[in-house]
C-alpha cells in the first residue's frame, strides 16, 4: 500500500479580514493569548478614509501626523507646489493608526480638531462596536439591528404604481394585500398613496389621505407588523400617524415639506430620509452627478441635519441611498457596489431595488420578469450591510435575506 505523500507546503493563503471580528476570529482559532487579542484586533483592519476640501495647512498637518504613525495620506500633487487652497485627502491605515491620527490631530490647528471628530466618528459607525442605534421602536413593535435583516413590504393604493398596475388601489384590495404580505414575512408594510414614477405628477393632499387613511383603518388594530406610510406631505403624515402608522418614509428627506420634521418629531416614530435628485417628474431627466458617492453621502448628511433640528431623536433616522431616483442604471450599479460606504453615517441602511428598471435595463426584462434579479440586488445589499429592504416580493425575498444573512452574520 503506498504511502501517503507528504508536503512541505504550510498551506499559505489569504485571510479575507474586513471586519475586527473577522481578524479577532482567526486569532482565537491559533490560540493567540486574550491580552493579544485585544492589542492586536485594531491592527489588521485596514481603512481607507475619504475627506474632502481640507484647507492646505490642515491637510499638510493629517499627511504629517498619519505618516508618524506608520500609515499614509494621498492629497493633490498642488499640495507639494503650495498652489492650491484646499485638497481631498485619503487617509490610509489601520483602525489603529488612523484612530492615533485622530488623536494627535485634536491637538493641532487649522480646524484639525473637528476634522479628528470626523475621523473618529467614521471609525466609530464602521468598528467593531458601531455606535449607531441598536434598535428602531415602532409602536409596540421593536427591530433589532444588525441581528438580521428586516423586510419591508409595499402596497401601492395608486392607479399608477409602474410595478402592479394599480391592482391595490381600492381599500379593500389594498388591506388584503397587505395582510397577505405580512403572512409571507414581511416585518413592515409600507402604504404609499401617491406614485412616485419616474414622470408621476404630484397627487392632491385630499386625494392621497382619501387613498391612504381607509387602509389604515382597516389594517391598524390587528395586523401583525407595523406599518410605514410614504408620504412627503406634513398633513397626510400627521393623519397617517394618528390613523395608526408607525413610521414615516419620505422620499424627499423634509426638502419638500419640512413640517413633516415635526410631525414626525411630536410622535416620536421614525422617519425615512431617502435620496432623490429633483422630482419624480423630472428627476430621470439626464441626471449628474459630480461624485455618485461623496453627492448622495453629502445630501444625506444634511438631510440628517435637517431632521435632528426638528427634534427627531438620531436613533430615530434610517436612510436611504434613493435606488432609481434620479440615477442612470449606471449611478445605481456604483450605489449598489459601494452599499457599504453608507456605514458611515452611522445609522439604519433601507434599500429599495425591488422590480426597478435598472433590472430592466440590465436584463432586458419588462417588469413582471424582474424577480430573479431583484433578488441579486436583494442579497448584495444584505451583504454590504442593509438593515431593511423594501420589496413587493414578500416570500421569495424574505427566504432570499435569510439565506444571504446566514452566510453574512451565521444563524
Amino acid at each position: 500500500m503506498a504511502q501517503e505523500q507528504k508536503t512541505t507546503s504550510h498551506n499559505a493563503r489569504l485571510v479575507l479580514i474586513s471586519t475586527a471580528e473577522d481578524l479577532v476570529r482567526e486569532m482565537k482559532e491559533i490560540g493567540v493569548a486574550p491580552e493579544g487579542v485585544s492589542i492586536m484586533a485594531s491592527k489588521g483592519v485596514f481603512r481607507v478614509i475619504r475627506l474632502e476640501r481640507v484647507p492646505l495647512r490642515a491637510a499638510i498637518l493629517i499627511k504629517e501626523e498619519m505618516l508618524s504613525k506608520g500609515g499614509e495620506a494621498a492629497v493633490s500633487d498642488a499640495v507639494a507646489s503650495l498652489s492650491t487652497d484646499a485638497t481631498d485627502v485619503l487617509l490610509m491605515g489601520t483602525v489603529g493608526q488612523l484612530r492615533r491620527a485622530a488623536e494627535g490631530l485634536r491637538r493641532q490647528p487649522f480646524g484639525c480638531r473637528d476634522i479628528a471628530r470626523e475621523i473618529l466618528d467614521v471609525l466609530d459607525a464602521t468598528g467593531p462596536a458601531a455606535v449607531r442605534p441598536q434598535a428602531l421602536n415602532l409602536g409596540k413593535h421593536t427591530l433589532e439591528l444588525g441581528k438580521r435583516t428586516y423586510i419591508m413590504g409595499i402596497v401601492n393604493v395608486t392607479p399608477d404604481s409602474f410595478s402592479d398596475a394599480g391592482r391595490h388601489a381600492t381599500t379593500q384590495a389594498a388591506v388584503d394585500h397587505a395582510r397577505r404580505l405580512a403572512d409571507e414575512g414581511a416585518d413592515i408594510i409600507d402604504i404609499g398613496g401617491e406614485s412616485t414614477r419616474p414622470g408621476a405628477e404630484a397627487v392632491p393632499v385630499d386625494e392621497e389621505m382619501a387613498r391612504v387613511i381607509p387602509v389604515l383603518e382597516g389594517l391598524a388594530s390587528d395586523l401583525p407588523v407595523p406599518i410605514s406610510v410614504d408620504t412627503y406631505k406634513a398633513e397626510v403624515a400627521e393623519a397617517a400617524l394618528a390613523a395608526g402608522a408607525q413610521m414615516i418614509n419620505d422620499i424627499s428627506a423634509l426638502r419638500l415639506d419640512r413640517r413633516v420634521g415635526g410631525v414626525v418629531a411630536r410622535a416620536g416614530v421614525p422617519l425615512v430620509l431617502m435620496h432623490m435628485k429633483g422630482l419624480p417628474r423630472d428627476m430621470q431627466e439626464n441626471p449628474q452627478y459630480d461624485s455618485v458617492m461623496a453627492d448622495i453621502l453629502g445630501f444625506l448628511r444634511d438631510a440628517v441635519a435637517r431632521a435632528e433640528a426638528c427634534g427627531i431623536r438620531r436613533d430615530n433616522i434610517v436612510v436611504d441611498p434613493g435606488i432609481g431616483f434620479g440615477k442612470t442604471v449606471a449611478h445605481n450599479l456604483e450605489i449598489l457596489r459601494r452599499l457599504g460606504e453608507f456605514r458611515s453615517l452611522g445609522l439604519p441602511i433601507l434599500v429599495g431595488t425591488s422590480r426597478k428598471s435598472l433590472i430592466g435595463r440590465v436584463l432586458d426584462l419588462p417588469v413582471d420578469q424582474r424577480l430573479e434579479g431583484t433578488a441579486a440586488t436583494v442579497a448584495l445589499a444584505v451583504a454590504s450591510g442593509a438593515d431593511i429592504v423594501r420589496v413587493h416580493d414578500v416570500q421569495y425575498m424574505a427566504r432570499v435575506a435569510r439565506m444571504a444573512d446566514a452566510i453574512v452574520r451565521g444563524l
